[in-house]
């Protein structure tokens, strides 16, 4: 969570192994935007990875990180959900669950030890898989004639306004991404490039991933 216009959340799933004194502890990452997404993640590893007799997890929900949970899964309180959420809280995500499945190598580690070996599965998966920024965006659609796409496109790539998506029928669509106080100018540089001949239409605000375009559904 980086503040009320933006947040972070975990790339991609994925899974990572790490091994501490012959206990294989398995990371799995997931994004996840509701509560029941979370459960289903869990649950999906425990069928996954049935002969393990832990699968402790901990997600963080919500633009704000809100919601957030956790799970030792019979290991000792503490040693297994709560180092796993610290991690996911001091990264700053949300949108995201963990589930750490650990296979018991035959020497204890201790409660110090489970709480270094949680945070470091978690911490290095997610190093593994990397994280994303969204931004709650004003979404605004463009729409032009073929003969000014080629150029606006180019010009849109270049330019500080957020291409997010684009699709042609007719005419050319683009999706822009507008943040704070960028309304206004976008407006004026957009009637400027195209000799005010391009429409744009309000399309309301949505969290936008900010680093790569999101298909059209």
């Amino acid at each position: 969570m980086t503040g009320s216009d933006r947040y972070l959340s975990v790339a991609r799933a994925g899974v990572h192994e790490i091994e501490v004194k012959r206990s294989r502890f398995l990371c799995a990452l997931a994004p996840v935007d509701t509560a029941d997404a979370a459960r289903e993640e869990i649950a999906r590893r425990r069928k996954a990875e049935p002969g393990a007799r832990h699968h402790c997890h901990a997600f963080v929900l919500g633009p704000d990180g809100r919601t957030q949970r956790s799970s030792d899964d019979g290991e000792p309180a503490g040693t297994a959900g709560t180092p796993m959420l610290e991690v996911l809280r001091r990264r700053d995500l949300t949108d995201t669950v963990a589930v750490v499945t650990r296979y018991f190598g035959g020497v204890l580690l201790g409660a110090g030890g489970l709480i270094r070996a949680y945070g470091q599965a978690v911490a290095e998966a997610l190093d593994v898989v990397g994280v994303t920024e969204y931004r709650r965006l004003h979404l605004v659609e463009v729409v032009v004639d073929y003969g000014r796409a080629g150029r606006l496109e180019n010009d849109l790539r270049s330019s500080p306004y957020l291409l997010h998506d684009s699709w042609f029928d007719d005419n050319a669509h683009f999706e822009i991404g507008l943040g704070t106080g960028q309304c206004e100018p976008f407006h004026g540089w957009l009637a400027d490039l195209t000799g005010g001949e391009a429409v744009a239409r309000e399309r309301g605000e949505r969290w936008v991933k900010a680093d790569s375009p999101t298909p059209r559904g």
